[in-house]
Protein backbone atom coordinates (compact mmCIF):
# COMPACT_ATOMS: atom_id res chain seq x y z
CA UNK A 1 0.00 0.00 0.00
CA UNK A 2 2.98 2.38 1.17
CA UNK A 3 4.53 1.79 -2.44
CA UNK A 4 1.53 2.06 -4.17
CA UNK A 5 0.48 5.50 -2.70
CA UNK A 6 4.34 6.39 -3.57
CA UNK A 7 3.67 5.60 -7.30
CA UNK A 8 0.28 7.50 -7.15
CA UNK A 9 1.95 10.73 -5.63
CA UNK A 10 4.80 10.55 -8.02
CA UNK A 11 2.67 10.71 -10.77
CA UNK A 12 0.23 13.05 -9.74
CA UNK A 13 3.60 15.22 -9.06
CA UNK A 14 4.77 14.61 -12.75
CA UNK A 15 0.90 15.68 -13.93
CA UNK A 16 1.93 18.80 -11.86
CA UNK A 17 5.02 19.69 -13.68
CA UNK A 18 3.40 19.12 -16.85
CA UNK A 19 -0.01 21.29 -16.28
CA UNK A 20 2.07 24.24 -15.34
CA UNK A 21 4.26 24.13 -18.21
CA UNK A 22 1.29 23.84 -20.42
CA UNK A 23 -0.33 27.20 -18.37
CA UNK A 24 2.97 28.73 -18.53
CA UNK A 25 2.97 28.42 -22.17
CA UNK A 26 -0.38 29.60 -22.71
CA UNK A 27 0.46 32.45 -20.75
CA UNK A 28 3.03 33.53 -22.90
CA UNK A 29 1.22 32.84 -25.86
CA UNK A 30 -1.67 35.09 -24.93
CA UNK A 31 0.78 38.20 -25.05
CA UNK A 32 1.96 37.31 -29.05
CA UNK A 33 -1.28 38.78 -30.68
CA UNK A 34 -0.55 42.45 -29.50
CA UNK A 35 3.18 41.85 -31.09
CA UNK A 36 1.78 40.41 -34.18
CA UNK A 37 -0.60 43.78 -34.15
CA UNK A 38 2.21 45.94 -33.93
CA UNK A 39 3.67 44.71 -37.19
CA UNK A 40 2.29 47.38 -38.89
CA UNK A 41 4.20 49.80 -36.42
CA UNK A 42 7.65 48.31 -36.84
CA UNK A 43 6.72 46.15 -33.58
CA UNK A 44 6.90 49.29 -31.47
CA UNK A 45 4.12 48.78 -28.93
CA UNK A 46 5.23 51.78 -26.59
CA UNK A 47 2.16 53.59 -24.59
CA UNK A 48 -0.26 50.73 -25.98
CA UNK A 49 -2.05 49.42 -22.73
CA UNK A 50 -2.28 45.95 -21.79
CA UNK A 51 -5.67 44.34 -22.31
CA UNK A 52 -7.73 41.62 -20.22
CA UNK A 53 -5.75 38.53 -22.16
CA UNK A 54 -2.88 39.86 -21.31
CA UNK A 55 -3.46 40.27 -17.41
CA UNK A 56 -5.03 36.91 -17.92
CA UNK A 57 -2.12 35.36 -19.61
CA UNK A 58 0.34 37.16 -16.58
CA UNK A 59 -1.85 35.05 -13.73
CA UNK A 60 -1.30 31.89 -15.69
CA UNK A 61 2.25 32.28 -15.87
CA UNK A 62 2.56 33.12 -12.38
CA UNK A 63 -0.46 30.24 -11.29
CA UNK A 64 2.06 27.78 -13.79
CA UNK A 65 5.14 28.40 -12.63
CA UNK A 66 3.63 27.82 -8.97
CA UNK A 67 1.91 24.34 -10.14
CA UNK A 68 5.66 23.50 -11.45
CA UNK A 69 7.46 23.99 -8.74
CA UNK A 70 4.60 21.97 -6.57
CA UNK A 71 5.63 19.17 -8.95
CA UNK A 72 8.99 19.18 -8.73
CA UNK A 73 8.88 19.46 -4.33
CA UNK A 74 9.97 16.59 -2.71
CA UNK A 75 7.83 15.37 0.07
CA UNK A 76 9.12 14.91 4.09
CA UNK A 77 11.89 17.81 2.84
CA UNK A 78 13.86 17.81 6.15
CA UNK A 79 14.02 14.18 6.49
CA UNK A 80 15.56 13.92 3.17
CA UNK A 81 17.98 17.25 4.11
CA UNK A 82 18.80 15.35 7.15
CA UNK A 83 19.57 12.14 4.82
CA UNK A 84 21.71 13.79 2.57
CA UNK A 85 23.95 15.52 4.78
CA UNK A 86 25.95 12.27 5.14
CA UNK A 87 26.03 11.22 2.02
CA UNK A 88 29.38 11.98 -0.57
CA UNK A 89 28.87 10.15 -4.17
CA UNK A 90 32.26 10.46 -6.34
CA UNK A 91 32.91 8.69 -9.35
CA UNK A 92 36.65 6.77 -8.53
CA UNK A 93 40.07 8.60 -9.99
CA UNK A 94 40.54 6.18 -12.97
CA UNK A 95 36.97 5.70 -14.11
CA UNK A 96 37.16 5.93 -17.85
CA UNK A 97 34.65 8.34 -19.93
CA UNK A 98 31.72 6.54 -20.84
CA UNK A 99 28.91 7.73 -23.45
CA UNK A 100 27.24 8.50 -20.51
CA UNK A 101 29.70 11.26 -19.53
CA UNK A 102 29.70 12.76 -23.00
CA UNK A 103 25.86 13.14 -23.29
CA UNK A 104 25.77 14.80 -19.81
CA UNK A 105 28.36 17.37 -21.20
CA UNK A 106 26.71 17.79 -24.15
CA UNK A 107 23.82 18.59 -22.94
CA UNK A 108 24.53 20.86 -20.02
CA UNK A 109 26.25 22.59 -22.95
CA UNK A 110 22.97 23.16 -24.54
CA UNK A 111 21.48 24.46 -21.19
CA UNK A 112 24.77 26.90 -20.63
CA UNK A 113 24.20 28.45 -23.93
CA UNK A 114 20.44 29.30 -23.44
CA UNK A 115 21.19 30.43 -20.17
CA UNK A 116 24.00 32.63 -20.82
CA UNK A 117 21.95 33.78 -23.98
CA UNK A 118 19.80 35.81 -21.95
CA UNK A 119 21.44 38.12 -20.07
CA UNK A 120 24.03 38.09 -23.35
CA UNK A 121 20.80 39.61 -24.65
CA UNK A 122 20.69 42.90 -22.99
CA UNK A 123 23.29 45.06 -24.84
CA UNK A 124 21.24 44.22 -28.19
CA UNK A 125 18.40 45.33 -26.58
CA UNK A 126 19.70 48.68 -25.22
CA UNK A 127 20.04 50.98 -28.55
CA UNK A 128 16.25 49.49 -29.20
CA UNK A 129 14.98 50.24 -26.23
CA UNK A 130 16.70 54.06 -26.02
CA UNK A 131 14.99 54.04 -29.48
CA UNK A 132 11.36 53.21 -28.68
CA UNK A 133 10.86 54.51 -25.06
CA UNK A 134 12.67 57.86 -26.08
CA UNK A 135 14.51 57.83 -22.73
CA UNK A 136 18.37 58.33 -22.28
CA UNK A 137 21.00 55.63 -21.93
CA UNK A 138 20.90 56.08 -17.87
CA UNK A 139 17.44 55.22 -17.59
CA UNK A 140 17.75 51.89 -19.58
CA UNK A 141 20.72 50.81 -17.95
CA UNK A 142 18.04 50.02 -15.12
CA UNK A 143 17.31 47.13 -17.55
CA UNK A 144 20.93 45.29 -17.33
CA UNK A 145 21.34 46.86 -13.47
CA UNK A 146 17.82 44.96 -12.13
CA UNK A 147 19.01 41.72 -14.96
CA UNK A 148 21.81 41.53 -12.86
CA UNK A 149 20.96 41.98 -9.53
CA UNK A 150 18.74 39.14 -10.20
CA UNK A 151 21.60 36.83 -11.16
CA UNK A 152 22.92 37.87 -7.37
CA UNK A 153 19.68 37.26 -5.94
CA UNK A 154 19.28 33.83 -8.13
CA UNK A 155 23.25 32.91 -7.11
CA UNK A 156 21.52 32.66 -3.73
CA UNK A 157 18.57 31.33 -4.35
CA UNK A 158 19.14 28.16 -6.52
CA UNK A 159 22.22 26.74 -4.20
CA UNK A 160 18.94 26.01 -2.15
CA UNK A 161 16.82 25.60 -4.65
CA UNK A 162 19.61 22.80 -5.64
CA UNK A 163 19.70 21.04 -2.41
CA UNK A 164 15.81 21.03 -1.97
CA UNK A 165 14.37 20.35 -5.17
CA UNK A 166 17.89 18.11 -6.88
CA UNK A 167 19.58 19.34 -9.27
CA UNK A 168 18.21 18.10 -12.24
CA UNK A 169 14.60 19.73 -10.68
CA UNK A 170 16.33 23.14 -10.25
CA UNK A 171 17.33 22.79 -13.96
CA UNK A 172 13.74 22.21 -15.00
CA UNK A 173 12.02 24.88 -12.72
CA UNK A 174 14.59 27.29 -13.96
CA UNK A 175 13.46 26.74 -17.79
CA UNK A 176 10.21 27.03 -16.72
CA UNK A 177 10.77 30.55 -15.57
CA UNK A 178 13.02 31.01 -18.66
CA UNK A 179 9.59 30.74 -20.54
CA UNK A 180 7.37 33.03 -18.35
CA UNK A 181 9.86 35.94 -19.22
CA UNK A 182 9.50 35.89 -22.81
CA UNK A 183 6.65 37.68 -22.07
CA UNK A 184 9.53 40.74 -21.51
CA UNK A 185 9.03 41.26 -25.30
CA UNK A 186 5.57 42.31 -25.69
CA UNK A 187 5.57 44.86 -22.30
CA UNK A 188 4.29 48.12 -23.69
CA UNK A 189 6.23 49.89 -20.95
CA UNK A 190 9.97 50.71 -19.54
CA UNK A 191 9.22 49.76 -15.77
CA UNK A 192 7.15 45.90 -16.77
CA UNK A 193 10.41 45.17 -18.50
CA UNK A 194 12.74 46.10 -15.86
CA UNK A 195 10.42 43.55 -13.29
CA UNK A 196 10.76 40.98 -15.78
CA UNK A 197 14.63 41.41 -16.46
CA UNK A 198 14.86 41.22 -12.86
CA UNK A 199 13.22 37.52 -12.58
CA UNK A 200 14.92 36.02 -16.08
CA UNK A 201 17.96 37.66 -14.24
CA UNK A 202 16.96 35.04 -10.99
CA UNK A 203 16.08 32.46 -13.18
CA UNK A 204 19.29 32.10 -14.67
CA UNK A 205 21.75 33.36 -11.77
CA UNK A 206 22.23 29.85 -10.37
CA UNK A 207 22.46 27.53 -13.57
CA UNK A 208 26.49 27.21 -13.40
CA UNK A 209 27.13 26.69 -10.02
CA UNK A 210 24.03 23.53 -10.65
CA UNK A 211 26.08 22.11 -13.92
CA UNK A 212 29.43 22.22 -12.03
CA UNK A 213 27.89 20.62 -8.74
CA UNK A 214 26.29 17.82 -11.23
CA UNK A 215 29.38 17.55 -13.27
CA UNK A 216 31.45 17.50 -10.34
CA UNK A 217 29.43 14.79 -8.79
CA UNK A 218 29.45 12.50 -12.26
CA UNK A 219 33.11 12.96 -13.39
CA UNK A 220 36.10 10.98 -12.55
CA UNK A 221 38.37 12.71 -11.30
CA UNK A 222 41.20 13.09 -13.19
CA UNK A 223 38.87 14.41 -16.31
CA UNK A 224 37.06 16.71 -13.23
CA UNK A 225 39.41 20.02 -14.34
CA UNK A 226 38.77 20.04 -18.57
CA UNK A 227 35.47 18.81 -18.38
CA UNK A 228 34.34 21.71 -16.05
CA UNK A 229 36.60 24.25 -17.86
CA UNK A 230 35.15 23.35 -21.32
CA UNK A 231 31.54 23.01 -20.44
CA UNK A 232 31.19 26.34 -18.94
CA UNK A 233 33.38 27.80 -21.58
CA UNK A 234 31.20 26.57 -24.17
CA UNK A 235 28.28 27.69 -23.00
CA UNK A 236 29.52 31.14 -21.86
CA UNK A 237 30.76 31.73 -25.61
CA UNK A 238 28.00 29.76 -27.36
CA UNK A 239 25.57 31.39 -25.07
CA UNK A 240 26.59 34.89 -26.72
CA UNK A 241 27.21 33.63 -30.17
CA UNK A 242 23.45 32.71 -30.13
CA UNK A 243 22.45 36.04 -28.60
CA UNK A 244 24.40 38.08 -31.17
CA UNK A 245 23.59 35.89 -34.25
CA UNK A 246 19.64 36.72 -33.59
CA UNK A 247 20.17 39.53 -32.94
CA UNK A 248 22.00 39.94 -36.10
CA UNK A 249 19.38 37.99 -38.23
CA UNK A 250 15.94 38.93 -36.40
CA UNK A 251 16.49 42.51 -34.59
CA UNK A 252 16.92 44.06 -38.22
CA UNK A 253 13.51 42.40 -39.14
CA UNK A 254 11.14 42.18 -35.82
CA UNK A 255 12.86 44.88 -33.72
CA UNK A 256 14.27 43.99 -30.51
CA UNK A 257 11.55 42.91 -28.60
CA UNK A 258 12.36 39.35 -30.24
CA UNK A 259 15.30 38.60 -28.07
CA UNK A 260 13.10 38.14 -25.55
CA UNK A 261 10.20 36.40 -27.45
CA UNK A 262 12.94 33.52 -28.12
CA UNK A 263 13.03 32.79 -24.29
CA UNK A 264 9.44 30.48 -25.62
CA UNK A 265 11.18 27.92 -27.38
CA UNK A 266 14.39 28.34 -26.14
CA UNK A 267 13.04 27.27 -22.95
CA UNK A 268 10.66 25.03 -23.63
CA UNK A 269 13.79 23.07 -25.58
CA UNK A 270 15.55 23.40 -22.34
CA UNK A 271 12.68 21.65 -20.63
CA UNK A 272 12.64 19.00 -23.34
CA UNK A 273 16.00 18.40 -22.39
CA UNK A 274 15.89 17.70 -18.94
CA UNK A 275 14.35 14.05 -19.99
CA UNK A 276 18.37 13.86 -20.53
CA UNK A 277 19.75 14.95 -17.65
CA UNK A 278 20.15 12.64 -14.69
CA UNK A 279 19.38 13.20 -10.78
CA UNK A 280 21.75 13.90 -8.78
CA UNK A 281 22.64 10.28 -7.32
CA UNK A 282 22.82 11.63 -3.73
CA UNK A 283 19.51 13.32 -3.96
CA UNK A 284 17.97 9.89 -5.30
CA UNK A 285 19.84 8.36 -2.37
CA UNK A 286 18.28 10.35 0.49
CA UNK A 287 14.97 10.41 -0.92
CA UNK A 288 14.92 6.50 -0.72
CA UNK A 289 14.94 6.12 -4.72
CA UNK A 290 17.77 3.10 -3.63
CA UNK A 291 17.43 1.34 -7.35
CA UNK A 292 17.31 4.69 -9.49
CA UNK A 293 20.52 6.07 -7.71
CA UNK A 294 22.57 2.76 -8.27
CA UNK A 295 21.29 2.95 -12.08
CA UNK A 296 22.86 6.66 -12.41
CA UNK A 297 25.99 5.40 -10.15
CA UNK A 298 26.36 2.35 -12.21
CA UNK A 299 25.99 4.36 -15.44
CA UNK A 300 28.46 6.81 -14.55
CA UNK A 301 30.98 4.72 -12.40
CA UNK A 302 30.44 6.05 -9.20
CA UNK A 303 30.02 4.67 -5.77
CA UNK A 304 28.64 6.12 -2.55
CA UNK A 305 30.03 6.62 1.05
CA UNK A 306 29.30 8.16 4.03
CA UNK A 307 30.77 11.21 5.07
CA UNK A 308 32.45 9.72 8.35
CA UNK A 309 34.33 7.41 5.86
CA UNK A 310 37.71 8.44 6.67
CA UNK A 311 39.85 10.10 4.33
CA UNK A 312 44.06 10.08 3.86
CA UNK A 313 45.33 13.14 2.74
CA UNK A 314 48.76 11.84 0.44
CA UNK A 315 50.99 14.79 0.38
CA UNK A 316 51.52 17.54 3.58
CA UNK A 317 51.76 21.36 3.59
CA UNK A 318 52.98 21.36 0.02
CA UNK A 319 51.02 24.49 -0.87
CA UNK A 320 49.34 24.98 2.77
CA UNK A 321 46.73 27.92 2.48
CA UNK A 322 46.61 30.03 5.88
CA UNK A 323 47.44 33.99 6.44
CA UNK A 324 48.16 36.04 3.80
CA UNK A 325 48.76 32.92 1.06
CA UNK A 326 44.72 32.19 1.63
CA UNK A 327 43.47 35.76 1.67
CA UNK A 328 46.04 36.75 -1.13
CA UNK A 329 44.64 34.60 -3.51
CA UNK A 330 40.92 35.21 -2.38
CA UNK A 331 41.31 38.81 -2.81
CA UNK A 332 43.39 37.92 -6.45
CA UNK A 333 40.36 35.95 -7.51
CA UNK A 334 37.77 38.64 -6.70
CA UNK A 335 39.79 41.13 -8.60
CA UNK A 336 39.46 39.26 -11.43
CA UNK A 337 35.95 38.56 -10.96
CA UNK A 338 34.80 42.09 -10.46
CA UNK A 339 37.07 42.84 -13.65
CA UNK A 340 35.23 40.52 -15.82
CA UNK A 341 32.14 41.63 -14.44
CA UNK A 342 33.13 45.30 -16.18
CA UNK A 343 33.97 44.56 -18.74
CA UNK A 344 31.13 41.60 -19.82
CA UNK A 345 28.32 43.61 -18.08
CA UNK A 346 29.92 46.86 -18.64
CA UNK A 347 32.08 47.31 -21.78
CA UNK A 348 30.85 44.44 -24.07
CA UNK A 349 27.19 45.91 -23.31
CA UNK A 350 27.80 49.35 -24.15
CA UNK A 351 29.36 48.48 -27.25
CA UNK A 352 26.68 47.68 -29.70
CA UNK A 353 24.89 51.29 -28.91
CA UNK A 354 28.62 53.03 -28.93
CA UNK A 355 29.34 51.65 -32.36
CA UNK A 356 25.86 52.55 -33.64
CA UNK A 357 26.49 55.70 -32.56
CA UNK A 358 29.52 55.83 -34.36
CA UNK A 359 27.66 54.81 -37.65
CA UNK A 360 27.77 51.16 -37.70
CA UNK A 361 24.15 49.89 -38.64
CA UNK A 362 22.60 47.18 -35.80
CA UNK A 363 23.00 44.53 -38.08
CA UNK A 364 26.17 45.10 -38.88
CA UNK A 365 27.41 45.79 -34.85
CA UNK A 366 25.83 42.65 -34.14
CA UNK A 367 27.37 40.74 -37.01
CA UNK A 368 30.36 42.11 -35.53
CA UNK A 369 29.73 40.45 -32.40
CA UNK A 370 28.88 37.51 -33.61
CA UNK A 371 31.70 36.60 -35.85
CA UNK A 372 33.97 37.98 -32.77
CA UNK A 373 32.27 35.48 -30.98
CA UNK A 374 32.42 32.77 -33.22
CA UNK A 375 36.77 33.15 -32.67
CA UNK A 376 36.35 32.61 -29.10
CA UNK A 377 35.21 28.76 -29.75
CA UNK A 378 38.44 27.50 -30.11
CA UNK A 379 39.25 29.65 -27.60
CA UNK A 380 37.50 27.13 -24.90
CA UNK A 381 38.90 24.38 -26.17
CA UNK A 382 42.49 25.75 -25.71
CA UNK A 383 41.49 27.07 -22.52
CA UNK A 384 40.50 23.17 -21.20
CA UNK A 385 44.10 22.20 -22.48
CA UNK A 386 45.70 24.96 -20.76
CA UNK A 387 43.78 24.67 -17.96
CA UNK A 388 44.14 20.13 -17.57
CA UNK A 389 47.76 19.78 -19.47
CA UNK A 390 49.94 22.89 -18.66
CA UNK A 391 49.15 25.24 -15.33
CA UNK A 392 45.83 26.19 -13.87
CA UNK A 393 47.51 29.29 -12.51
CA UNK A 394 49.11 30.46 -15.93
CA UNK A 395 46.23 29.66 -17.74
CA UNK A 396 44.10 32.07 -15.97
CA UNK A 397 46.93 35.04 -16.38
CA UNK A 398 47.26 34.00 -19.75
CA UNK A 399 43.16 35.03 -20.22
CA UNK A 400 43.70 37.91 -17.98
CA UNK A 401 46.89 38.91 -20.13
CA UNK A 402 44.76 38.69 -23.40
CA UNK A 403 41.98 40.62 -22.11
CA UNK A 404 44.32 43.39 -21.23
CA UNK A 405 45.60 43.45 -24.84
CA UNK A 406 42.05 44.13 -26.10
CA UNK A 407 41.57 46.74 -23.51
CA UNK A 408 44.43 48.57 -25.01
CA UNK A 409 43.73 48.36 -28.12
CA UNK A 410 40.03 50.05 -27.47
CA UNK A 411 41.69 52.38 -25.69
CA UNK A 412 44.39 53.27 -29.29
CA UNK A 413 40.99 52.78 -31.25
CA UNK A 414 39.20 55.26 -29.67
CA UNK A 415 42.42 57.80 -29.67
CA UNK A 416 42.90 57.18 -33.19
CA UNK A 417 39.25 58.17 -33.97
CA UNK A 418 39.39 55.08 -37.07
CA UNK A 419 40.39 52.10 -37.41
CA UNK A 420 38.54 48.34 -37.19
CA UNK A 421 37.17 47.08 -33.94
CA UNK A 422 37.63 43.82 -35.04
CA UNK A 423 40.90 43.22 -33.46
CA UNK A 424 39.91 44.84 -30.05
CA UNK A 425 36.10 43.14 -30.07
CA UNK A 426 37.77 39.73 -30.48
CA UNK A 427 40.61 39.76 -27.64
CA UNK A 428 38.06 41.12 -25.18
CA UNK A 429 35.72 38.30 -26.06
CA UNK A 430 38.68 35.54 -26.18
CA UNK A 431 40.17 36.94 -23.17
CA UNK A 432 36.99 37.20 -21.48
CA UNK A 433 35.60 33.99 -22.36
CA UNK A 434 38.50 32.09 -21.01
CA UNK A 435 38.84 33.90 -17.66
CA UNK A 436 35.06 32.69 -16.78
CA UNK A 437 35.85 29.27 -18.02
CA UNK A 438 38.55 29.04 -15.60
CA UNK A 439 38.02 31.58 -12.68
CA UNK A 440 35.11 29.23 -11.06
CA UNK A 441 36.93 25.74 -11.50
CA UNK A 442 40.04 27.13 -10.41
CA UNK A 443 38.63 28.74 -7.42
CA UNK A 444 36.80 25.45 -6.79
CA UNK A 445 40.14 23.96 -6.79
CA UNK A 446 42.07 26.18 -4.78
CA UNK A 447 40.43 26.59 -0.99
CA UNK A 448 40.28 24.35 1.59
CA UNK A 449 36.88 22.36 2.63
CA UNK A 450 36.03 24.86 5.31
CA UNK A 451 36.05 27.50 3.03
CA UNK A 452 35.08 26.35 -0.30
CA UNK A 453 31.97 26.98 -0.86
CA UNK A 454 31.65 30.21 0.35
CA UNK A 455 35.12 31.53 -1.56
CA UNK A 456 33.52 29.81 -4.77
CA UNK A 457 30.35 31.27 -4.32
CA UNK A 458 31.90 34.78 -2.86
CA UNK A 459 33.89 34.84 -6.50
CA UNK A 460 30.67 33.57 -8.61
CA UNK A 461 28.76 37.01 -7.31
CA UNK A 462 31.76 39.03 -8.17
CA UNK A 463 31.56 38.49 -11.58
CA UNK A 464 27.83 39.95 -10.99
CA UNK A 465 29.05 42.83 -8.46
CA UNK A 466 31.38 44.14 -11.33
CA UNK A 467 28.63 44.57 -13.49
CA UNK A 468 26.27 45.66 -10.98
CA UNK A 469 29.06 48.77 -10.81
CA UNK A 470 29.30 48.98 -14.13
CA UNK A 471 25.29 49.79 -14.60
CA UNK A 472 25.27 52.02 -11.17
CA UNK A 473 27.63 54.31 -13.27
CA UNK A 474 25.31 54.62 -15.92
CA UNK A 475 22.65 54.60 -13.77
CA UNK A 476 24.37 57.24 -11.52
CA UNK A 477 24.57 59.70 -15.00
CA UNK A 478 28.02 59.16 -15.47
CA UNK A 479 28.79 59.42 -19.20
CA UNK A 480 32.10 57.82 -20.30
CA UNK A 481 33.57 57.03 -23.75
CA UNK A 482 34.41 53.38 -24.84
CA UNK A 483 38.11 54.97 -24.40
CA UNK A 484 38.22 56.34 -20.69
CA UNK A 485 35.88 52.85 -20.17
CA UNK A 486 38.76 50.68 -20.92
CA UNK A 487 40.91 53.05 -19.19
CA UNK A 488 39.26 52.67 -15.69
CA UNK A 489 38.86 48.82 -16.32
CA UNK A 490 42.61 48.10 -17.15
CA UNK A 491 43.35 49.34 -13.64
CA UNK A 492 42.16 46.17 -11.75
CA UNK A 493 43.02 43.95 -14.42
CA UNK A 494 46.26 44.39 -14.18
CA UNK A 495 46.00 44.62 -10.64
CA UNK A 496 43.98 40.99 -10.88
CA UNK A 497 47.15 39.62 -13.58
CA UNK A 498 49.34 40.47 -10.59
CA UNK A 499 47.87 39.40 -8.18
CA UNK A 500 47.00 36.28 -9.60
CA UNK A 501 50.70 35.63 -10.51
CA UNK A 502 52.05 36.63 -7.23
CA UNK A 503 49.20 34.79 -4.93
CA UNK A 504 47.95 32.34 -7.58
CA UNK A 505 48.64 28.44 -6.51
CA UNK A 506 49.17 25.42 -8.95
CA UNK A 507 46.34 22.57 -8.79
CA UNK A 508 47.16 20.74 -11.64
CA UNK A 509 47.61 17.32 -10.58
CA UNK A 510 46.99 17.70 -6.65
CA UNK A 511 44.73 15.61 -4.48
CA UNK A 512 42.20 18.49 -3.07
CA UNK A 513 42.09 16.72 -0.21
CA UNK A 514 45.67 17.83 0.63
CA UNK A 515 44.33 21.20 1.16
CA UNK A 516 42.06 19.86 4.32
CA UNK A 517 45.49 18.34 5.44
CA UNK A 518 47.54 21.30 5.08
CA UNK A 519 44.86 23.29 6.80
CA UNK A 520 43.90 21.28 9.56
CA UNK A 521 40.85 20.30 8.23
CA UNK A 522 41.46 16.22 8.81
CA UNK A 523 42.93 17.16 12.71
CA UNK A 524 39.50 19.63 12.94
CA UNK A 525 36.95 16.88 12.11
CA UNK A 526 38.76 14.29 14.20
CA UNK A 527 38.24 16.80 17.34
Amino acid sequence: MRALNSTLSDRQAVWAFVLGCIAVTAGVCAHLPMFAMARTMNYRLAGMPMDGTMLAGMVMIVLGTLLAAYGLLPRNVAAQRAAAADIVVAAPEDAPLSAAHWSLMTVLVIALVIDVMKPASLGFTVPGMISEYGVPKKTVSLVPFFALAGTVTGSVLWGWIADVYGRKASILLSAVMFVGTSICGAMPSLAWNIGMCFMMGAAAGGMLPVTYALLAEMMPNRHRGWSLVLVGGLGAVGGYFAASGMSAMLQPIFGWRILWLANLPTGLTLVLLGALIPESARFLLARGRVAEAEVVMRKFGATARTASAPVVAQKHGSHMLTGLKLYGKLAALTICALSWGLINFGLLLWLPADLVAKGYSVGVSSRLLAESALIAFPTVFLAALMYSRWSTKWALVTMIAVTLAGLLLVLRLELAGTGSPVVPVALLIVGTNGIIAIVLPYSAESFPLRVRGRATGWVAACTKGGGLLAQGLTISGVVLSMGVSSLMVMVPTAMSLGFVACFGRETRGRDLRDLDAASGQLGHDAS
